[in-house]
């Protein structure tokens, strides 16, 4: 890269760990890349909790790494985030809970009384969010139903994209994509919603200010920009959800082009016109822009189930785990199935009661075995999300893939297989941050690279594979309704 020239950091605040990429603009060369994990804590069933303390730092040591990498500070800097987390606090600032992840379950009594009623089926229609424990949405009707003092002493509950934001900034603010996926934001009207604060018990003025993607941040606060080593003036565009950023850098922002990523979790979205709200309450739809809507469903259960899987259920050392999964790709199950729901689920079944199973173990099945049902699991999951997108949205006509588990060439193979489709893997870094890049240089009017179409990698399916896997998709479909079945008794 020559000297001086310009580049965009984009900051991916994940799940598990936050990832902060510097690109630079001339040729899309990769000038510097931090990632630092963070631990997720689960203290009773159905919990996920945050530290967001961890996260603020891991975003500041980012930022902070990949412009001392450079040498000079960037053009801009912009974030993508995880969804549908929430915290509470006073208005001293303090943190009265940590963050409750889109993991967390413990809201389950709240969304199933929801769910199903009048008012529920008017939220989704509105919010294009499912009625679900992931949702902000039914985590502040649980904070005021159990534990109501502490409710009554929050003054504010951001998110923890928000919560960066305001040390960072100093003021509260909420981009339209990660306000759509709340339960709480009108993705039509693009204000709060009267009535999901009706039913939260919260006004307009106790959740952070709503603003488009494309939004330019205040001036960073003087302490925060000598930590970061960087001009306070630097431009710092708000960005969106990882989900619709992960849409806009995998280039597929055309009709009928979808998206599968499998990092912590697992989606498939696809762009439209305009809002699609699905008749069985399957999908969700969330805003890019306010003319760019992403429909889809997320799984739980993505390579998270693989550590569990690897250190709990086989009890094996977490360095066998790539090992395994490659020993796994190369095995055949026979009729070994999986029921991946570790995690419960959300699309498209919506229920945080499922649970996990291994149908048909027999002598044979060896740690690679089960290693491979999961794997085909994940999938199959995704395939049942894919189908119930293109009943809602119409034909999906290409698949670009992205997520950890791109670094496994045989998992998009698999993909391919159970899918019967190709999957298209652009030659690019992580799409969430490299959405968030994108959209910054475009707000700033900064041209990316030399306008060439990126490298692209095409996995195509094999169809005797794909027939048997048919067979398999139907079992695992009956498994699901057999077992829900019985676990009610």
């Amino acid at each position: 890269m020559s000297e001086q020239s310009p580049y965009i950091i984009g900051v991916d605040i994940g799940t598990s760990s936050a990832k902060t990429i510097g690109l630079g603009l001339q040729n899309e060369e990769v000038i510097g890349v931090f990632q630092q994990a963070y631990t997720t804590h689960y203290p009773q069933p159905g919990y996920a909790e945050q530290d967001p303390l961890l996260l603020l730092d891991a975003v500041k040591k980012g930022i902070r790494e990949v412009a001392a990498a450079a040498g000079y500070p960037p053009a801009a800097i912009s974030f993508s985030s995880a969804m549908h987390s929430i915290m509470a606090i006073d208005s001293e600032g303090n943190a009265l809970t940590p963050l409750l992840l889109w993991a967390d379950n413990r809201s389950e009594p709240q969304a199933l009384a929801l769910r199903d009623t009048e008012a529920g089926k008017r939220l989704y229609r509105q919010t294009g969010t499912p009625v679900h424990a992931m949702s902000p949405l039914c985590k502040l009707r649980w904070i005021r139903e159990e534990q109501p003092a502490l409710f009554a002493r929050a003054a504010i509950f951001p998110g923890m994209k928000e919560y960066i934001i305001y040390h960072f900034f100093g003021r509260y603010i909420s981009d339209h994509s990660i306000a759509s996926a709340t339960g709480l934001f009108d993705i039509a009207a693009l204000q709060w919603h009267p009535e999901a604060l009706e039913y939260a018990g919260i006004t307009a003025a106790q959740l952070p200010e709503p603003v488009p993607v494309t939004c330019r941040l205040p001036e960073l606060l003087p302490a925060v920009a000598a930590e970061l080593g960087i001009p306070a003036a630097t431009p710092f565009i708000i960005g969106g959800s990882d989900g619709c950023l992960a849409q806009l850098g995998s280039h597929a922002l055309d009709a009928g082009h979808a998206t599968i990523t499998i990092g912590t979790s697992g989606a498939v979205r696809m762009a439209g016109s305009r809002p699609e709200t699905d008749a069985y309450g399957r999908l969700f739809t969330y805003l890019l822009t306010d003319e760019v809507y992403i429909t889809g469903g997320a799984t739980n259960n993505g390579g998270t189930l693989l550590p569990w899987l690897v250190r709990d259920f086989l009890r094996m050392p977490l360095t066998a785990l790539q090992p395994l999964v490659e020993e796994a790709l190369q095995t055949d199950t026979g009729r070994l199935l999986c029921l991946p729901y570790l995690l419960g689920e959300r699309a498209p079944i919506w229920n945080s009661h499922a649970t996990a199973a291994f149908v048909g173990i027999q002598p044979v099945h060896t740690a690679a075995h089960f290693m491979r049902a999961m794997l085909e699991g994940i999938c199959f999951t995704l395939l049942s999300i894919r189908r119930a997108l293109s009943e809602t949205t119409g034909p999906v006509r290409r698949i670009s893939v992205s997520g950890g588990f791109t670094a496994t060439p045989g998992w998009i193979q698999l993909l391919a297989d159970i899918f019967g489709e190709e999957m298209i893997l652009n030659q690019q870094n992580d799409a969430s941050a490299l959405g968030a890049i994108m959209l910054a240089a475009n707000v700033l009017g900064l041209p990316v690279g030399n306008g060439q179409k990126p490298v692209t990698t095409v996995f195509y399916p094999d169809k005797g594979k794909y027939a048997h896997y048919q067979q398999q998709y139907n079992r695992y479909l009956r498994l699901y309704d057999a077992l829900k079945t019985v676990g009610e008794q």
